[in-house]
């Protein structure tokens, strides 16, 4: 009970501190960013790539590959492209910022255009650095789904959280959807803003997501420590293979105009943010 209390006055005193009405207005300071204005390779002083075989995760059809024909920068994107068939296999990329870009709070935004076709599933979305007590792991630790896509529902993307209470695995995972009307041809930026009491999902200017914290412990809101980014096409999968792959859409890409990670501004705005009373 009394971290309870301990909590709800620190967030009481955030909001009269004006931290957020700070950074709602616009008053972010940029900290990391990625405009992708180079050719080649994705930047190592940024970024590192996964690679791992099939079925490594979410039982995903594809490899997480290292090369070029997956995986570059060129004409001021970041191509993540998804190649192959039933027959040869399939290869893509997944990239994260896990040594070289980690937060606690702030506006998060991916600006993209996402991959069409029946089988494909795009992912921006955050891990943790570290594990709750640095024992429990997922979904204990967290996860946040800046935006989620699959081809079999074109259009629709999903913000989602995971956590202890709150997770797929228990059928208790908290989660908004958002219909675009051409994700694939358009870019869209997708984004979170995570505060200590709350984070808010964004398609362009539309807020249509928001998880609170409640104030009760690190197995509802284990969001109180550095998270790290990853971006990630899946092929198939358990979400995302649920209606088969189509192999005629390959190859497909998802590509990306920009990342930029912002925090308040500490010119406007000074605090030493405590994950105090967010433990049981």
């Amino acid at each position: 009970m009394r971290s309870k209390l301990v909590l709800k006055i620190f967030l009481l005193y955030l909001a009269c501190c004006g931290f957020f009405s700070c950074a709602q207005n616009g008053q972010w300071k940029l900290v990391w960013q990625d405009e992708f204005n180079y050719q080649g390779e994705p930047d190592a002083g940024k970024w590192s790539v996964v690679v791992k075989p099939p079925r490594w995760v979410n039982q995903e059809a594809q490899a997480y590959v290292d090369r070029k024909d997956n995986l570059r920068v060129e004409n001021g994107h970041l191509i993540i492209q998804a190649r192959g068939s039933h027959d040869k296999g399939y290869t893509s990329a997944r990239l994260d910022t896990f040594l070289n870009g980690k937060w606690t709070y702030g506006r998060i935004e991916v600006r993209a255009k996402l991959p069409a076709g029946r089988g494909t599933w795009p992912a921006i979305f955050m891990l943790p650095t570290e594990n709750i007590n640095s024992v429990y792991g997922w979904p204990s630790s967290g996860e946040i789904d800046i935006m989620e896509h699959v081809g079999h529902n074109p259009g629709t993307v999903q913000a989602s959280v995971h956590c202890s209470e709150y997770n797929h695995l228990q059928g208790t995972q908290k989660f908004g959807t958002f219909y675009i009307e051409d994700p694939f041809n358009e870019f869209h930026v997708y984004a979170v803003e995570w505060y200590p009491d709350r984070l808010d999902f964004f398609v362009d200017k539309n807020k249509y997501f928001t998880f609170r914290n409640e104030m009760n412990g690190w197995k509802t809101w284990p969001f109180y420590k550095d998270f790290y980014l990853i971006l990630n096409l899946a092929i198939g999968g358990s979400w995302g293979g649920a209606q088969g792959i189509d192999d005629s859409i390959f190859p497909t890409q998802m590509i990306i105009d920009y990342v930029r990670v912002y925090q308040a501004d500490p010119e406007k705005f000074s605090l030493n943010f405590s994950e105090r009373g967010t433990k049981n």
